[in-house]
């Protein structure tokens, strides 16, 4: 109804015009208006009959079933007084009479609803986890699927999105699998990471693809620039100013999405930038899962994953070559743990002690190695041939091409995101 009068109210402004400089392209319009709400008018009717003939079978099946209850009792009750001529006449006449006509209405709403289903007989647990969403941005998905089956395929699933970064995955996946089996702190976020390495090996990426698979939205990602929170007076941009301070009346950025959206992946982006006010709101966070705005609600973080991320150590990472866990030596893991020590001593400069001692896990990336970069290569060209074919184009990339496109695409400063530039400029222009 309510797209109904949207376009007529459309309709009504067009007519208006209808003498003007563009008659055709508004007679055009006005057409297509009355089609699409005759169209919307005759659905509209068909739900409507369809909802109708639905109650009422749905109604009739609930008297049956509160008859049915009903004679059982009374039968129930003859017995006890021994008067069995009475439990005879319910149980052997008038209770089948009652079953057979619940059954056969029982048919008719299986066929009533056989295409389609308008209303439900009982209030099921996917209606209700429907309800609960909308109201709150918990994904319905999140509600319904057994949680440790959903855990168990998690590290393959990001394994499968997040490629040359294994390592990295399975930190995040058993911190992850800690806290949701109960053994981390039930008031601190899910999960709280720091996530160092060189510029596109997939920090980001891991972010956005554990939104997405968490809490089965890709828009569950808030993303948090720090270079916009070097100043003190910054802090007020997160959480809101105070009462009597100006921009009272305008809400933290930060605890205002996260209100609005409490299952979320959290990413402080380039956090060594922040001004170190701010490091007292996210001790806040780690410490106790939430942070009170400046208009003293309290907003809750324990649904939150933080993923942090930082350049400082980065002249040490850049020397490391690729570290492949899943078939590498003791050596390379004892050149990780050196590694490691090394950007630890670099964040100690900068970070204070009860601010890292919070953080689950301190990841460092891989640098990727060319395996790694020409599987983001067939990766990447797998999806614009998959646009291309939407479009009824046909492109195949000979492996020569591909090859070429993980040389080109590869730049040790910026990792993989020279690719899908090299992609657009080379291939698709």
């Amino acid at each position: 109804d309510r797209k109904i009068r949207r376009l007529e109210i459309e309709r009504q402004a067009l007519q208006k015009d209808i003498e003007g400089d563009h008659a055709k392209e508004i007679k055009e319009r006005i057409k297509s208006i009355d089609k699409e709400v005759a169209d919307l008018r005759e659905t509209t009717s068909e739900l409507e009959l369809k909802w109708k003939n639905e109650k009422e079978v749905l109604v009739g099946i609930r008297a049956d079933k509160t008859e049915l209850e009903s004679l059982k009792m009374q039968a129930d009750t003859a017995e006890t007084a021994a008067d069995l001529g009475t439990v005879a006449e319910i149980r052997y006449g008038r209770i089948p009479h009652v079953q057979k006509e619940l059954e056969t209405k029982l048919k008719r709403l299986k066929t009533l609803q056989k295409s389609r289903r308008v209303l439900n007989e009982e209030v099921a647990e996917q209606d209700i986890a429907a309800v609960v969403s909308r109201w709150t941005g918990i994904p319905v998905a999140r509600m319904l699927e057994e949680e440790a089956a959903k855990l168990g395929r998690m590290e393959d699933s990001l394994k499968a999105s997040i490629i040359g970064q294994d390592n990295a995955v399975k930190k995040v996946t058993d911190a992850v699998k800690r806290s949701r089996v109960g053994i981390s702190d039930p008031n601190r976020p899910i999960g709280s990471f720091l996530f160092l390495g060189p510029t596109g090996v997939g920090k980001t990426e891991l972010s956005r693809k554990l939104a997405e698979f968490m809490f089965n939205d890709p828009e569950a990602l808030v993303r948090v620039d720090m270079s916009e929170f070097m100043e003190k007076h910054s802090v007020a941009k997160l959480i809101g100013a105070p009462p009597g301070y100006v921009g009272y009346e305008e809400s933290g950025t930060l605890t205002e999405r996260i209100r609005h959206r409490p299952y979320a992946v959290v990413l402080f982006d380039e956090i060594e930038k922040a001004h170190p006010e701010v490091f007292n709101i996210l001790l806040q966070v780690l410490d106790s899962g939430h942070l009170t705005d400046g208009k003293g609600r309290k907003v809750n973080f324990k649904n939150t994953i933080i993923v942090l991320t930082s350049n400082i150590g980065g002249e040490f990472i850049d020397r490391l070559a690729h570290i492949g866990f899943g078939t590498a030596g003791a050596t390379d893991a004892m050149r990780y743990e050196e590694t490691k020590e090394k950007v630890m001593d670099a964040l100690k400069e900068h970070f204070r002690p009860e601010f890292l001692n919070r953080l689950d896990d301190i990841i460092i990336f891989d640098v990727l190695a060319k395996e790694a970069l020409t599987r983001i290569v067939d990766t990447q060209v797998e999806e614009v041939v998959e646009r291309l074919r939407e479009k009824r184009i046909a492109l195949a990339f000979s492996p020569e091409v591909r090859s070429w496109l993980a040389e080109k695409g590869n730049n040790p400063q910026y990792g993989a995101r020279p690719l899908r530039r090299t992609i657009q400029d080379k291939i698709l222009t």
